[in-house]
């Protein structure tokens, strides 16, 4: 389990590099376009609109890079045990019973994440027999294959929860 939470760990470490690093790509992008746009419509400069659609492809990029931080972000929050949970019975339940309700939960959720796992594989193929591309000649799928893996450290960070609570609810019979 120690290796699993220092793999864990690293992984969280990586993800929130890539956040960082796509959070002020799509600022900088979407900086960049609203100020060639404000110079070319208010100030008539004509080199801006040329500039401006010579970076054309920013905007699509800037809506990918949406989904990459929403499935990273995701992901992260689920480490942290902080997305949202439908949870009616928590505060009915005496305190005895929550290493259970944990681990229903997380199963729970790793079979929604493995669900989604395959369904967004299957997108992902038929994005491959399509063929189309998104912008700069990159092929549609490159871009959504943050689908299958976010859905897959989404699925790895409730199983890891599930074995805490298994290991939890092992070591209370043992005390």
């Amino acid at each position: 389990m120690k290796h699993l939470a220092r793999i864990d760990k690293a992984i969280a470490r990586f993800e929130g590099w890539l956040l960082i690093l796509f959070l002020t790509l799509m600022v900088f992008l979407t900086f960049v376009q609203v100020m060639l746009r404000s110079l070319y419509i208010y100030a008539h400069l004509v080199w801006a609109n040329t500039l401006m659609g010579s970076l054309d492809w920013s905007e699509l990029f800037v809506r990918l890079l949406v989904l990459w931080v929403t499935f990273l972000g995701a992901s992260l929050v689920t480490r942290e045990n902080k997305h949202i949970k439908i949870d009616l019975l928590t505060h009915l339940m005496p305190a005895i019973w929550s290493p259970y309700r944990e681990l229903l939960l997380s199963i729970s959720g790793a079979i929604v994440a493995a669900l989604m796992i395959r369904a967004s594989l299957f997108y992902i193929q038929t994005e491959l027999n399509f063929g189309g591309s998104v912008f700069l000649n990159i092929p549609t799928w490159v871009g959504q294959m943050i689908l299958p893996a976010g859905f897959s450290l989404i699925c790895f960070r409730f199983l890891l929860r599930a074995m805490s609570s298994t290991l939890e609810i092992l070591g209370d019979r043992k005390a």
